[in-house]
């Protein structure tokens, strides 16, 4: 075939000697070659789609399942002839001659070599390797084809960072599907003065294969390609082709997270296993006038914008090698078109809960090769303090001072409860307390539904798992929350119970529903860092009696924090840093 096919090129002019897409569509009619019609038919849907492109144009059909094949056939040949016919008439308006009515098209469809009836339902009719023929041109079904449903680009490329296509496929496996990245050449660069040999795009030059790519500065200035195959095993549907928005530009030279990368190079081995904590700052509160004027105004704009932060972000998580990721303040489209697709690239799955009020939340990843979503149990706490019985007692005492308890009542702040099997199971929990300085009474509160939640969960869908709890518990090592986790008590006359003022006070004892939990990387003296303050707000409880520490990541210096003045900055995109451990189960 690809000999008969080069031979057929050598017959072309020279100037169509590239493949483009046009070119090899003339080059396959030379021999023969079937192109590609595409059926889309699911049991239960009342339509189908029939997409095929003629004469360079894309035809693209929703009819109902149920009608007659010809039906169809009538109307794809009708809509050429109206074509046609328009044609004609533009060429008389202008010639000042008459035409003659365009005879119709013959459209057929074939199936094992016999022609299939009219009177066929397209639900029966359209079967996958059925050929349709329409004048001259032959197709081959493909009924339910590997497709693209999403397919984006980023709109930011950075050098040195990651690029992360957006990417869903009906019918087929991201896993199989094939990917050829192409940089745009210089003008008046042919593809072999710019690198690539015979064989590519016009204009373009080869520069990668993967599903991720990492453009180089070579690439500085010049735009990228990607041309993506879906598949299903052996099966291929249509191709397609991404053009980026603007070209690559610099990156910003060393990030606060390229240290950190020396001592994750490596995957962790069983029985270890790396977890990530970090809240990345959602961008509902960074592009707010208060962040960008009072919180960070040292902060360039340009680093505070989404789409530059996403791909530090995308980069510092790919380079963890993580196991586990928990993260807070990550905003729904964040998750969807830009965490979740570069992840899912690096092997790991993932599940969003939103704080509806905030239109942001908590997004838990886990490495699938290692780990399996067995259940999943969210919260918010303040619903769950006044509905499920588990807390009557907790809610009873709150109930006694009514400007706290509707204080409480009114946060959305929710708990991500997942476990998951490998080998044993686990319970990873993951959260963001409430912010406000002067809220540590409320935070007790929270905290105290938190752990009773946490542990009637393990008790009655894994008895015995081990917690993993992350998040930004908004605490500082001195706080009530910090002493509840790692002592187990909290007494009424905690400073904390007080924190709002008198009018909000509420005194009690409030127990853990836990044993003493270990700070895995112990008290940092900061994990938030801005120009008005720092300190040590994030953790990754875990029980000491079930694991151990086996690793610490440590943080950036203290130099590399401040290089920009403090967080966010063009170095680092957010005001927290992560906190990152390997931990292995005890014997």
């Amino acid at each position: 075939m690809f000999t008969h096919l080069s031979a057929a090129l050598a017959l072309l002019p020279r100037g169509l000697l590239l493949p483009s897409p046009r070119t090899l569509t003339r080059a396959c009619r030379l021999l023969g070659a079937m192109e590609t019609a595409v059926v889309r038919c699911l049991p239960g849907e009342p339509k189908l789609t029939i997409s095929f492109r003629l004469d360079g144009s894309h035809k693209h059909m929703l009819r109902d399942q149920d009608e007659a094949l010809g039906k169809v056939l009538g109307r794809i040949s009708n809509n050429i002839s109206k074509g046609q016919g328009k044609a004609k008439k533009s060429k008389r308006n202008q010639g000042g001659q008459s035409c003659e009515p365009p005879e119709p098209t013959v459209v057929k469809l074939y199936y094992g070599g016999a022609q299939v009836a009219d009177s066929v339902l397209n639900s029966e009719a359209w079967q996958d390797g059925a050929v349709l023929q329409v004048g001259h041109v032959k197709y081959s079904v493909q009924r339910n084809a590997p497709t693209f449903t999403t397919a984006e680009l980023p709109v930011s490329l950075l050098a040195g960072y990651p690029v992360c296509p957006n990417l869903a496929v009906e019918f087929g496996s991201l896993q199989d599907c094939e990917f050829t990245w192409y940089k745009e050449n210089a003008p008046n660069t042919s593809p072999e003065a710019a690198g690539g040999g015979p064989g590519q795009d016009d204009g373009w030059t080869e520069v990668g294969c993967g599903r991720v790519h990492v453009p180089s500065n070579q690439d500085i200035g010049h735009r990228l390609k990607l041309r993506c195959t879906p598949k299903d095993g052996g099966r291929s549907g249509p191709a397609k082709e991404l053009v980026s928005v603007g070209a690559v530009e610099a990156g910003p030279g060393a990030c606060t997270s390229d240290n950190r990368h020396m001592f994750t190079v490596k995957e962790t081995e069983w029985p270890s296993v790396r977890v990530v904590s970090y809240n990345i700052l959602a961008d509902v509160y960074a592009q707010t006038e208060l962040s960008k004027n009072v919180l960070y105004p040292y902060c360039a704009p340009y680093a505070l914008q989404l789409d530059y932060r996403q791909n530090l972000i995308k980069k510092e998580l790919a380079g963890y090698h993580a196991d586990i990721i928990c993260l807070q303040e990550v905003d729904k489209g964040v998750f969807s078109d830009s965490l979740t697709p570069a992840l899912d690239a690096f092997g790991l799955d993932g599940v969003f809960r939103i704080k509806e009020k905030q239109h942001e939340g908590l997004a838990t990843f886990y490495r699938r090769s290692r780990f399996k979503l067995l259940s999943q149990h969210d919260i918010v706490l303040s619903e769950a303090l006044t509905s499920d019985p588990i807390h009557s007692e907790l809610l009873q005492r709150v109930s006694t001072n009514g400007a706290l308890k509707e204080k409480i009542l009114k946060r959305s702040t929710a708990l991500q409860v997942l476990l998951s099997p490998s080998g044993r199971k686990v319970c990873v929990a993951n959260t963001h307390l409430y912010w406000h300085p002067k809220g540590g009474n409320v935070r007790l509160v929270q905290m105290g539904v938190a752990l009773q939640h946490l542990n009637h969960m393990i008790s009655e869908v894994a008895p015995g798992a081990p917690l993993i709890f992350c998040g930004d518990f908004n605490s500082s090592p001195t706080s009530g929350v910090l002493q509840l986790v790692t002592e187990t008590v909290v007494p009424q006359q905690h400073a904390d119970w007080s924190s709002s003022g008198p009018e909000e006070s509420c005194s009690m004892e409030l127990l853990s529903a836990f044993p003493p939990l270990l700070s895995a990387c112990s008290q940092p003296d900061y994990t938030n860092y801005v120009a008005g303050f720092h300190g040590c707000l994030d953790y990754i409880f875990i029980q000491p009696d079930s694991m151990q520490v086996e690793q610490v990541i440590p943080l950036p210096s203290h130099q590399e924090v401040t290089t920009y003045v403090a967080l966010p900055s063009v170095a680092h995109p957010s005001d927290h840093i992560a906190l990152i451990c390997d931990l292995r189960w005890t014997p």
